[in-house]
């Protein structure tokens, strides 16, 4: 290993150098492009692969002190250090923190452990700074590190003379030069330092620092905040109730922590580590799936497009919600308030608000329009509230988080211990534990339990992996992916809980008007003669209209029973309750009439609307940080000016949105949330594990996550990974495809000459565009990879032992070449010139 065709050690080294039965150092590698004959200027390149930076210590402090060498050492972690001698009185860090991505562009120090030697410790320390690969540059390392170990001699003066003399003999083209040099003449003299000079495409360029979040609890609440989006709070309420029951439920927590907490961590972990955005990582860990990135950037673009028009008809609620009484608890009045308007007369209040006043719903997604103006200024308003979180940054981000996650929290438990006291939710508690046993054979329902994990994590967006990008390499992304996943579903749960007191509390209201009502009704027709004295309905009602009224329906005579039944409509509360709308309307209109029965109804339907506001503008910020991140990353531009990209993205994203506060917008909305983004998701993710399982290799992945978070992680995910994983994702693929082929997609359309909800199929033009953007969002894929066919770009990342790179311009495992390679290296430089050569070289 250690006798090479470039040079042979002295016997001591050989000792020190041969690696350790313990697999400590698994390789050192010689560089013949640097080896130089024995002098004053010898530069010896060690690439080292240590399971600690403190196992390779010794053959470093053993080569300085027998004065061989000037040695340099290149650490797989890829930073570029520059060494210097410090006084040994200053304080150093530990040596745990060695190799660490810095927080800020301040200097981070840290300490060794004390040496058992009673000789003076010398400190090391160097700037880190970052490759430029083509298509994956970065915009963050720059920071200090320090070792202490056992000094060697230092008996001779540094010479500024040798020192140039040693950076021209090992200097080459395209290569960084020494970034800190020595000129001291002891061990005291403080260290004299030089600018930084970088072989960049521009030379000029200034590598800004890329931030950290201020603590873990931003980073965790960020991820949380993001995945906690209202649709899929409502949605799962809805699949629960309409899909199974608790079947469902348990259907959903099993492909939960089978393959949602797997999938990720996969992302969490690949952006935590390659410091990269969705849009970068994929092509530093297989080159050819590089596209996926881009894809993932798309259908993070037009999901933000839309994302916020949610938004903004919650702002706009809230808004009405200061009126008293609400607007969507009676009918407005006509112009000349001679009466209610009777269209509404003709459906109930919350209806008439939601498409003719709130969305100015055309009868057909046909029917377009110009952007409806009620909605126009709370979409604006939407993008400046987000654009204010964000424009500063993680620093302002991480505050407004803690306020934006927390405050819904706290809502939600809030209303949930409310609801317990009110009228029906006893029922509604009842219907919560409802199970369908039938449903758990029911392929449809497993796909929509996928469908709906995949939703609720995140992931395929490319703004998981972007909000950990900003997080140590250090830090445990696998116990945050589990802590993350536990938090949502623990929301899920709560908030179900809560949706179903309401709801039982709802349709309670409901049937008891609805008997109060048939009353009227059935004394209308018995004084004009129509029915019998016999169907006279009992007077008082009052205390508990439904159950009075029922018990004196089921009493009557058969022949009296059907005359009733033809003049009115059925009350029942169970098929009340199971009449939930999906989708947007399950909040604004179940739940909006809900809360207009509760006394005061304009600070619940406030509170109600601020927690969803709050919800939305998280997970706004989430989306928003998968489109700015790879931005700023691909582009140095950006990097620099981030107020202006932030403004250029958010106005760009505003004017596009527009065409979904037209009148037919909802339709689109609808079209594209509950039918079209879950394809695309399904192709990223199945690719993202490809890229990780076949291309890097699952086990070599592990491994280097194993040396970064110090360690060991079960194998299973080994096997999740590239075997279950990509199965499940194809069987969800497959059976969502075959259950929008068997049924034609539909979407609930207002007909304003009936006042009527009318359930309309969506055009042909309409799954033609679904087509379209799939085949748009995915062309990326197919596009990248010929591109890394022409270009000859290997399939997968250089094949090394070392572990994750700190900078994240280059791959995972990077192997050093002599010629090439370690011109693209930053070494631990440290000037020896001091030192008399007394080894012995062979050619």
């Amino acid at each position: 290993m250690v006798d090479t065709e470039i040079g042979v050690l002295q016997p001591q080294a050989k000792e020190l150098l041969e690696p350790p039965g313990d697999g400590r150092c698994k390789e050192l590698i010689f560089s013949q492009s640097l080896w130089r004959e024995c002098g004053l200027g010898d530069t010896l390149i060690l690439d080292f692969w240590p399971t600690e930076p403190s196992h390779s210590l010794p053959v470093l402090l053993y080569l300085k002190s027998q004065q061989k060498f000037r040695v340099a050492g290149t650490w797989r972690l890829r930073r570029r250090i520059a060494l210097d001698v410090r006084s040994p009185q200053e304080d150093e860090p530990s040596l745990a923190e060695v190799g660490a991505a810095p927080e800020s562009l301040s200097e981070m120090k840290t300490e060794a452990q004390p040496s058992t030697s009673s000789l003076a410790n010398t400190s090391w320390t160097g700037t880190v700074i970052s490759d430029n690969v083509p298509g994956s540059q970065t915009w963050e390392d720059k920071g200090s590190l320090t070792w202490s170990a056992t000094s060697w001699t230092s008996e001779a003066q540094v010479s500024a003379a040798r020192v140039a003399e040693a950076q021209a003999r090992t200097s080459q083209p395209k290569q960084i030069s020494v970034l800190e040099a020595l000129t001291a003449s002891g061990l005291n003299q403080k260290p004299v330092h030089e600018k930084v000079q970088m072989t960049e495409k521009k030379e000029s360029e200034v590598l800004l620092a890329r931030p950290f979040w201020s603590s873990k609890t931003e980073y965790i609440l960020a991820q949380v905040g993001f995945s906690m989006k209202p649709s899929c709070l409502w949605r799962f309420a809805y699949l629960w109730l309409n899909s199974g029951g608790c079947s469902f439920a348990a259907i959903y927590i099993f492909m939960l922590f089978l393959v949602g907490v797997p999938l990720l961590f996969l992302e969490m972990a690949a952006g935590q580590s390659m410091r990269q955005g969705g849009m970068g990582v994929w092509k530093i860990i297989a080159p050819w799936i590089g596209g996926v990135g881009y894809s993932s950037f798309m259908v993070c673009f037009i999901l933000g497009l839309y994302f916020n028009v949610v938004n903004s008809w919650i702002i706009f609620y809230m808004s009405q919600s200061f009126q008293f009484p609400v607007p969507w608890e009676k009918c407005p009045l006509t112009m000349n308030s001679s009466g209610f308007d009777p269209e509404c007369e003709r459906t109930t209040p919350s209806i008439y608000f939601w498409y003719q006043q709130a969305l100015k719903a055309s009868d057909r997604i046909e029917d377009g329009g110009s952007p409806v103006y009620s909605l126009v200024l709370p979409f604006f308003l939407c993008w400046c509230l987000v654009g204010a979180f964000m424009i500063n940054g993680l620093k302002s981000t991480g505050k407004v988080i803690y306020v934006l996650v927390l405050l819904p929290c706290f809502i939600i438990v809030g209303f949930f211990i409310r609801t317990l006291l009110l009228e029906g939710a006893k029922f509604g508690l009842q219907q919560l534990v409802v199970a369908k046993i039938s449903d758990v054979y029911n392929m449809s329902v497993w796909s929509l339990a996928g469908g709906q994990v995949l939703s609720n994590t995140g992931i395929g967006l490319g703004s998981v992996a972007s909000l950990a990008s900003y997080m140590p390499q250090s830090n445990n992304c696998l116990s945050d992916a589990f802590l993350v996943s536990v938090i949502n579903l623990l929301t899920l749960l709560i908030f179900t809980s809560f949706n179903f007191c309401v709801l039982g509390f709802w349709a309670t209201v409901i049937t008891h008007r609805c008997c109060e009502r048939n009353a009227e009704i059935l004394l209308k027709l018995i004084n004009l003669g129509k029915l019998p004295p016999d169907a006279k309905p009992p007077v008082n009602l009052l205390y508990n209209p439904t159950s009075i009224y029922n018990a004196w329906l089921s009493g009557l005579p058969q022949h009296i029973k059907s005359m009733v039944l033809r003049e009115v409509t059925e009350c029942n509360i169970e098929t009340q309750f199971l009449k939930a709308s999906e989708g947007p309307k399950f909040a604004f209109l179940s739940f909006v009439e809900a809360m207009s029965f509760l006394p005061p109804s304009v600070f619940w339907s406030f509170i109600f609307f601020l927690m969803l506001l709050a919800m939305g503008l998280s997970s706004a910020i989430g989306i928003m940080q998968g489109i700015i991140t790879p931005l700023q990353d691909t582009f140095s531009f950006f990097r620099k000016h981030t107020k202006l990209l932030i403004v250029g993205v958010f106005l760009l994203m505003f004017v596009c949105g527009l065409f979904f506060t037209q009148p037919s917008g909802s339709y689109f909305i609808r079209l594209l949330s509950d039918y079209w983004i879950v394809f695309p998701i399904i192709v990223i993710v199945v690719f993202e594990t490809m890229a990780v399982s076949w291309a890097y290799g699952a086990r070599r992945f592990l491994a280097d996550l194993t040396i970064l978070l110090g360690h060991p992680i079960s194998p299973v995910f080994g096997w999740l990974w590239p075997h279950l994983c990509p199965v499940v994702l194809l069987i969800i693929f497959v059976t969502t495809m075959v259950h929008l082929c068997m049924k034609p997609i539909t979407y609930m359309s207002w007909d304003s000459s009936t006042s009527k909800e009318v359930l309309r199929p969506y055009p042909p033009w309409a799954l033609l565009l679904m087509i379209t953007l799939f085949a748009i969002v995915i062309l990326p894929i197919p596009a990248y990879f010929v591109y890394c066919r022409i270009h000859r770009i290997p399939f997968r990342p250089k094949s090394g032992d070392g572990p994750m790179t700190a900078s994240t311009s280059l791959p995972l495992s990077h192997q050093l070449t002599p010629s090439k390679e370690v011109q693209k290296e930053e070494i631990l430089q440290v000037d020896e010139t001091k030192y008399p050569s007394t080894c012995n070289v062979t050619s």
